[in-house]
C-alpha cells in the first residue's frame, strides 16, 4: 500500500492541496488562495481568487467513478439547471472541459477534478444534529425536501441522457445482486456469523421482491440517492441541491428512504415522514400503493450501508461510523423480514 495512505486524513488532505493548487492552471486561476472544506471521500476545496471571486474544487477519489461517469454527473446536473433545480453551476475549463484528470508526486494515483461555482450557504439539517423537537421546523424541513426530490424526478424522467452517458444503476443487481454497486455487505468481516446470516436473509428477501419491479419512469429514473438534509444548502430564499456523487438510475421511492432512514429511531419521525410525502405529492403523483414498499427501500438501504463500510475500510469515517451502521442495517433487517 502506498505511504499516503498510511498518512492521517489532515496530512492525506495535505498532500491532496497540492494537487488541487497545480490543478488550478485548468481555469486559469493560478496562485488563488485554497482552503480545505471537506475530506471524507472525495476533497473539497474552497478556492479565492485575487479578485474577489470564489468557487469550490473537487478532488475525487480513485477507483469510485469513472472518466464518462463523472461527466456524466455533471451533464445531469446541467440539464437540471436548465430546468430550474437549483443545484451547483459547474465551471468548465479554460478549453471547454467539465473534467480535468491530474497527477502529482504527493499522489499515488491520477485524480478526476472539477470546479464549481462556490454557494454561499447552510446546510438545511444534518444527521448528527438530529430532528428536534419543534414540530414546526421538522413539517418545514421534510415537505421541503420532498418537493425537491418530486421536481428532481420530474426534471429527470423527461430528459434524454446524451450519448455515452454513464452511471451506475440502484436496481436489483446493484442493491442485492452477487456484485452489489456497494460491495457483498453480507460478506462485511465486521459483522458476526449470525449477522452475516441476517443479511443473507435479507437479501435474499429483496431480491424477491424487487425481481420484475416496476420499472416505468413513473417509478423509476435518475436519482440522487443520498437526499439527506446537509445536501441541500440555503442560500438566501434558495435551497440548492448539492453532492452528486452516489447519483445513478434508481427507484425514486429509494430516494425517499434515503431521506427517512437515519432519523427513523427519533420521536419526530412520523412528523417528518407524513411532511416528506405530503411535499413530494405537491409536486409528483404517489400512490398509496407504491407508499406500501416504502419498508422494502428502507431495508434495501440498509444493506447498502454495510456496502458502503466493505468498499471504503480503509478509511478513518467508515471505521468511526461502521458500529452504529451495523446496529441500524440488523435492527432494519429484522423488522423487514418480520413483515412476512
Amino acid at each position: 500500500m502506498s505511504a499516503f495512505y498510511q498518512l492521517n486524513p489532515e496530512q492525506q488532505s495535505q498532500c491532496l492541496l497540492q494537487m488541487a493548487a497545480q490543478a488550478l492552471r485548468h481555469w486559469s486561476l493560478q496562485g488563488s488562495e485554497l482552503q480545505l472544506v471537506k475530506y471524507r471521500e472525495n476533497a473539497v476545496y474552497r478556492v479565492d481568487t485575487a479578485d474577489g471571486r470564489r468557487y469550490a474544487l473537487r478532488i475525487h477519489r480513485p477507483g469510485y467513478h469513472s472518466g464518462a461517469a463523472l461527466r456524466s454527473e455533471l451533464q445531469w446536473m446541467s440539464a437540471l439547471a436548465e430546468k430550474g433545480i437549483a443545484v451547483p453551476e459547474v465551471i468548465p475549463t479554460v478549453d471547454g472541459r467539465l473534467l480535468v484528470s491530474e497527477s502529482h508526486l504527493a499522489v499515488p494515483e491520477e485524480r478526476d477534478i472539477d470546479l464549481f461555482a462556490w454557494i454561499d450557504g447552510k446546510p438545511f439539517g444534518s444527521v448528527e444534529q438530529g430532528l428536534g423537537d419543534n414540530a414546526e421546523r421538522i413539517e418545514h424541513l421534510y415537505s421541503t425536501l420532498g418537493a425537491m426530490a418530486a421536481r428532481l424526478h420530474n426534471g429527470s424522467s423527461d430528459w434524454m441522457p446524451p450519448e455515452g452517458f454513464e452511471r451506475h444503476a440502484w436496481d436489483r443487481e446493484g442493491l442485492v445482486g452477487e456484485e452489489p454497486f456497494w460491495g457483498r455487505f453480507w460478506e462485511l468481516e465486521l459483522l458476526t456469523e449470525e449477522q452475516k446470516r441476517l443479511m443473507e436473509s435479507v437479501r435474499e428477501r429483496i431480491a424477491e421482491k424487487l425481481e420484475g419491479y416496476d420499472r416505468s419512469p413513473q417509478r423509476y429514473g435518475l436519482i440522487h440517492a443520498d437526499f439527506v438534509p446537509e445536501n441541500l444548502m440555503v442560500e438566501g430564499d434558495t435551497v440548492r441541491l448539492i453532492d452528486f456523487d452516489d447519483a445513478g438510475f434508481g427507484w425514486h421511492l429509494f430516494e425517499l428512504a434515503t431521506a427517512l432512514y437515519f432519523i427513523q429511531e427519533e420521536p419526530g419521525y412520523p412528523v417528518a415522514k407524513q411532511a416528506l410525502i405530503d411535499g413530494y405529492r405537491r409536486e409528483r403523483a404517489l400512490s398509496d400503493q407504491e407508499l406500501e414498499d416504502l419498508e422494502l427501500f428502507l431495508a434495501a438501504r440498509a444493506c447498502t450501508y454495510l456496502g458502503w463500510i466493505r468498499s471504503r475500510q480503509e478509511t478513518e469515517t467508515a471505521r468511526e461510523l461502521a458500529p452504529d451502521l451495523i446496529r441500524r442495517a440488523c435492527k432494519q433487517a429484522e423488522h423487514f423480514l418480520s413483515l412476512g
